[in-house]
């Protein structure tokens, strides 16, 4: 048994002991108690009502309470707990009319799982797989622009790990491992801020190296790029 399933099991059995205890018999009273609660923002305690009903599989409203169940945890930002119900309902109904809404929250909770960019990204990468799952899968979706935006959220991420990474790089006198990773940000060709101080860097990486002539065309290229900015005007006394 996996540790996903087996964590999945004890939150259910502990549900159900849980809504016992209080006196709801039967998956109906549950259900409206669950949903009580969950009207009145009580979320925390309606994941608990809501993983009970679905542990027991014994109505119509199986499917409802798990995708519920998801949408509590994710009402409170406990997003590992929501993502894991979200991916048993992919799992268990795959041709629910919710699956795609249970997709399309899989790639949301995997980015705001995600670390800030000079952590570990592997939340990311999967939000961007999550994501591209969804255009491919539901590309009639309301919801297909947004989670293109995710992607370039996620991906533009991706450019900020790399971009600090080649600065530590930098820090470190690495000078041919900084310069291969801001150059490969360069070579998207974007033009904002990461675009800007990468080429900023590779001129002044040149320069170190002693690669006159590498270092005025890539100082040529920020300055046509970037026009007056700061970075040009910082290394125009070495190119006078």
């Amino acid at each position: 048994m996996n540790h996903r399933l087996l964590v999945i099991i004890v939150v259910l059995l502990l549900a159900t002991s849980c809504a016992k205890r209080q006196g709801f018999s039967t998956t109906e009273q549950r259900l409206q108690k669950a949903n009580e609660l969950y009207s009145n923002r009580k979320f925390a305690r309606a994941a608990e009502l809501y993983g009970d009903i679905y542990f027991e599989r014994a109505s119509a409203s199986t499917a409802f309470a798990l995708m519920r169940q998801g949408d509590s945890y994710f009402a409170i930002n406990k997003f590992t707990d929501a993502r894991l119900a979200y991916q048993e309902f992919t799992d268990v109904f795959p041709n629910h009319p919710d699956v795609a809404t249970a997709h399309f929250k899989i790639g949301v909770c995997f980015f705001e799982e995600s670390l800030p960019p000079q952590y570990d990204q592997t939340e990311t990468l999967h939000a961007i797989d999550a994501f591209r799952k969804f255009v491919e899968r539901f590309p009639n979706d309301p919801r297909y622009q947004e989670a293109i935006e995710y992607v370039r959220k996620a991906q533009y991420k991706l450019i900020e790990k790399k971009f600090l990474t080649g600065y530590i790089h930098y820090k470190m006198k690495d000078y041919s491992g900084a310069l291969m990773y801001f150059q490969e940000i360069t070579d998207l060709g974007n033009s904002d801020r990461l675009d800007r101080e990468s080429w900023y860097y590779t001129t002044l990486l040149y320069r170190r190296q002693k690669l006159h002539d590498e270092a005025r065309l890539s100082y040529e290229q920020l300055k046509q790029r970037y026009p007056g900015s700061r970075e040009s005007r910082k290394l125009a006394k070495h190119f006078q």
